[in-house]
């Protein structure tokens, strides 16, 4: 089982982002067998157009993912290519996935299966997969993390947030 993500920084707004992140990551690796690759995060300014019914254009910081669907791309096609399983499933709503899953599917003759975590699966991902199901919010309410957890550290709490 692998878990893509990057790693966030601090913000002005929530200078404790990073250190929730990494009681997750380390809430993460108490799961056997789960593997963590990281992408990352660019901030950088940009110019941008002020919302109707204002005019002109402002400064923001915009901050992008990056590597993470392409990680899990090389990853979904490295393991394919290798046979190392019979059905790929992604939780992703990500249309950057879809030729990936499209060449798994028709080159390599392998399964792959979606889990939505949006309200409305991406049309073209949908047509592609062999099935896609809707994260359900009483699943994923089941599925949390006990409040308290141990690891070869110790024991840690979960935060309020994550």
């Amino acid at each position: 089982m692998k878990y893509f993500t990057a790693l966030v920084t601090a913000r002005g707004n929530d200078p404790d982002k990073p250190l929730r992140q990494q009681t997750f990551l380390r809430a993460l690796k108490t799961i056997p067998n789960l593997e963590i690759i990281l992408g990352t995060f660019l901030s950088h300014e940009v110019t941008m157009p002020l919302a109707p019914p204002n005019k002109g254009y402002t400064k923001v910081i915009k901050t992008e993912e990056k590597g993470s669907d392409v990680n899990i791309a090389t990853h979904l096609l490295v393991d394919g290519f290798r046979d190392d399983y019979e059905l790929a499933i992604i939780v992703s709503n990500d249309s950057d996935l879809l030729e990936p899953i499209k060449f798994v599917t028709r080159e390599l003759g392998k399964p792959v299966g979606l889990l939505n975590p949006h309200k409305y699966p991406s049309v073209e991902l949908s047509r592609n997969a062999m099935f896609v199901k809707q994260i359900r919010k009483r699943v994923l309410a089941n599925s949390l993390f006990p409040n308290v957890l141990t690891d070869a550290q110790g024991t840690f709490s979960k935060p309020l947030e994550w």
